[in-house]
């Protein structure tokens, strides 16, 4: 059983109320809050564990290096890889694009080279590789989605060629929430010879993933928005093709021997992982994972199902509502207009109201303007939404096209 209520006290923020209106939470897309048992880990880390990793020999250390290693084990685990050497830690998603992009794409990719990625992508997936095509004499192509946001495999199968060396696309729209079928382009980039990259970022939120299954090269993902701490991401890659990957940063603890006249590097993960690493946040974000394990990827698969529907349903009742991207496979993201309101206005209204939403264009200006926008509004859910969020977030907007 999916005991809303039960999970939302997991979460002390939720309690918080705004001039006596509750804390009606629908920017998780952006960053989601974070469950006691993250708080709770962090402040027991430093309280009690903290100490350097890898190196030092002493009991705290000692401790610290075997708890950071763990958290390494449950994203393994979490993602069905088959080993930790292929599980990096990095800052953040964006972080983790940048280094295949200033490392794999900088050995492998040459002039002429093609890299494919879809409209929908947040900057994150698009600029490093506007930055590598140009850098490298590369060509960047990019596939058409539908003007209901869906994915259209025939604008996908169209600029896929035998020139590709790269597809990079996200698992699922921070801005449509459309859900692409990343398993089916994994199996088709592959039969001609190319790699593929998946932003994992907002899909790892409400999906279960098998990067055994998908197949992929690459996926990344951040600690931020799985419920746990910022400052930690992560990059899965296939372990030879890590092997193959000169290092993205030097100094400490990815180096193997250092001399005046030449250095040699570790194995991955360690390779990429150069200086301090942000050890607490990593075990924070050990702990996130296995709390959404404990409540089942499964459930709240299901759960954001029914608030998807009950989305749907409930914003039919506002007149002039238009949601902007409705693509038959969409989760938990909705982004949106409501006649002639500025979504900015529209944004100011709601947080009066105690609802928190996104205006903007996302991070990914792009799509946003495809779809006839410079700017929206955005709520997204979480595993702790329920339906008197949307309730709340429904009589807001309703409250916003009384006062304008």
């Amino acid at each position: 059983m999916y005991d809303i209520e039960k999970i939302r006290s997991d979460f002390p923020i939720l309690a918080r109320t705004f001039d006596g209106k509750p804390n009606v939470y629908l920017d998780t897309a952006a960053s989601a809050q974070k469950p006691q048992v993250v708080i709770d880990t962090l402040v027991r880390v430093y309280s009690e564990s903290y100490a350097n990793v890898h190196r030092s020999a002493y009991a705290l250390a000692e401790e610290m290096t075997a708890n950071y290693e763990q958290a390494r084990e449950i994203v393994r685990g979490f993602l069905n890889a088959r080993s930790i050497k292929e599980i990096v830690f990095t800052r953040n998603a964006t972080e983790s694009i940048n280094l295949v992009a200033a490392t794999w794409a900088e050995k492998f990719l040459k002039e002429g080279d093609e890299i494919l990625v879809s409209q929908a992508e947040h900057h994150a997936n698009l600029v490093p590789w506007q930055m590598v095509a140009l850098k490298k004499g590369c060509v960047l192509k990019v596939f058409k989605v539908g003007d209901d946001g869906s994915y259209l495999p025939e604008e996908f199968a169209k600029n896929l060629s035998e020139k590709t060396k790269l597809v990079a696309v996200s698992a699922m729209s921070n801005v449509l929430g459309t859900i692409f079928p990343v398993w089916e382009m994994a199996k088709a980039a592959h039969a001609v010879g190319a790699k593929i990259l998946v932003d994992a970022c907002q899909f790892a939120v409400h999906h279960k993933i098998d990067v055994q299954a998908l197949d992929c090269d690459f996926l990344a993902f951040s600690g931020h928005k799985t419920y746990g701490p910022a400052g930690i991401g992560i990059l899965y890659a296939k372990e030879q093709i890590l092997r193959d990957m000169p290092p993205y940063q030097t100094g400490g603890d990815m180096v193997e021997k250092v001399t005046y006249q030449q250095t040699t590097f570790a194995e991955p993960p360690a390779r990429f992982e150069a200086g301090t690493p942000s050890m607490v946040d990593a075990i924070g974000l050990g702990a996130a994972l296995q709390y959404m394990q404990a409540l089942g990827l499964e459930n709240i698969m299901a759960h954001e199902k029914e608030l998807c529907t009950y989305m749907f349903d409930e914003t039919k009742k506002i007149e002039g509502f238009k949601h902007i991207g409705t693509a038959p496979t969409k989760g938990g993201v909705f982004s949106f207009a409501v006649g002639n309101i500025h979504p900015q206005d529209l944004a100011y209204v709601l947080s009066k109201e105690g609802v928190a939403i996104r205006v903007g264009h996302h991070c990914a200006e792009p799509i946003v303007e495809r779809m006839g926008y410079t700017s929206v509004a955005r709520a997204s859910f979480g595993l702790y939404t329920n339906k008197a969020d949307i309730d709340a977030f429904v009589a807001a907007v309703k409250k916003a096209q009384r006062f304008f």
